[in-house]
């Protein structure tokens, strides 16, 4: 307790997995915030281009894939990629676990807005299976989806014979983490093991016990499939200054997003991750581990871009970060086919007992500084 401390500019708690500090106390998305306000964009908009050049085919119909979930992330990359780019993106989505029904309006009206797009929907049963491992062995509510939205995205790419891949941004870089790609736009897989998947992956198929058949848009294409096609993946925030609202005001006007009508669960904002009502969870359990939740992940990013003062952002975590997510407690049992005790215990079982106590249910030792 002694030892947590958060930015002295946003925010972000020093519990944040890879998060590292300067000497001001600033956080590393905040001393990257800094450093984007003089970087030249040009250089890195050439390198984009050339990029697209390398990759824009003569074989396939599509020049690259972009990973979108019908949110405004990914919608933001891929009408940008066609329109200002001229390139004739496949954007992919893998289906939510737990879909909202606007979640499935937003991913229809992207689509009407002028997208060819490949919906998977893997073996339920072996996502359930998958991500009731990532529920009870890393406390990670929907650790199969995630998986699938790597490995299903470059299994199409291979199916394909498309060699260019675009996610959004690195959130290592952009939100605190692990800064190793600050300069450096392509990735690989294990990048996307050890900063997403948090180094699971491996553990989490084999405690599975899934056959091969029922792993299949869960488990990465082969080192050889991959450099058979020569794979380059990315980030398109790297190619550009990333503005999560600048996006969302884009998807809203060009492809057709809508937001909810009440804010999200956990937070003051209503326009971000809200596809999938696992998110809630998923939410809850970083803040049982971590100590910041929803509220703390939207406040930074807004006092980040200028809209938000810190001040305000402390008192909106007060208000909204301590979710508890009850009402759905069922719904996510009946999903993984646990009992309620199951389900609850395995809630303590996760809890940060050096951050929080048990009362009612588990509340924090600390408070926001």
């Amino acid at each position: 307790m002694k030892n947590i401390f958060w930015c002295k500019n946003c925010v972000s708690m020093s519990t944040r997995p890879r998060i590292t500090f300067d000497k001001r106390g600033f956080c590393s998305a905040c001393v990257w915030a800094e450093k984007k306000k003089n970087l030249d964009w040009s250089k890195r908009e050439k390198l984009l281009l050339k990029l697209l050049q390398k990759h824009k085919s003569k074989k396939s119909p599509f020049d690259c894939i972009v990973a979108v979930s019908g949110g405004k992330d990914g919608s933001y990359v891929a009408h940008n990629l066609k329109t200002k780019y001229k390139m004739n993106p496949l954007t992919v989505t893998i289906r939510p676990i737990t879909e909202t029904p606007i979640g499935v309006k937003n991913l229809s009206n992207f689509i009407q807005s002028g997208f060819n797009n490949i919906l998977i929907s893997p073996d339920v049963e072996a996502m359930r299976k998958l991500n009731k491992l990532g529920l009870t062995e890393m406390g990670f509510p929907y650790y199969g989806w995630l998986m699938s939205v790597h490995t299903a995205v470059l299994r199409i790419a291979v199916q394909f014979d498309i060699s260019l891949v675009f996610y959004s941004e690195d959130g290592e870089v952009e939100y605190g983490g692990d800064s190793k790609h600050i300069d450096q736009g392509i990735y690989d897989v294990d990048y996307m093991k050890s900063a997403y998947l948090e180094n699971g992956y491996d553990k989490i198929l084999k405690l599975s016990g899934l056959n091969e058949k029922q792993l299949y848009w869960f488990k990465f294409p082969s080192k050889k499939e991959l450099q058979k096609i020569k794979m380059e993946i990315t980030h398109y925030g790297f190619y550009e200054n990333w503005d999560p609202y600048k996006n969302y005001k884009i998807a809203k006007k060009y492809c057709g997003l809508t937001e909810n009508k009440n804010l999200n669960e956990g937070t003051y904002t209503n326009f971000s991750q809200i596809d999938q009502k696992i998110y809630a969870l998923h939410v809850y359990f970083m803040y049982l581990k971590f100590g910041f939740g929803r509220t703390t992940q939207d406040a930074a990013i807004d006092i980040r871009r200028g809209s938000l003062t810190r001040e305000q952002a402390v008192q909106l975590i007060k208000l909204y970060d301590d979710l508890y997510p009850e009402s759905q407690f069922q719904e996510y049992c009946d999903y993984y086919k646990m009992n309620m005790k199951d389900f609850l215990k395995n809630i303590d079982k996760w809890a940060n007992k050096d951050l929080f106590e048990k009362k009612n249910k588990w509340t924090p030792k600390f408070q926001i500084k």
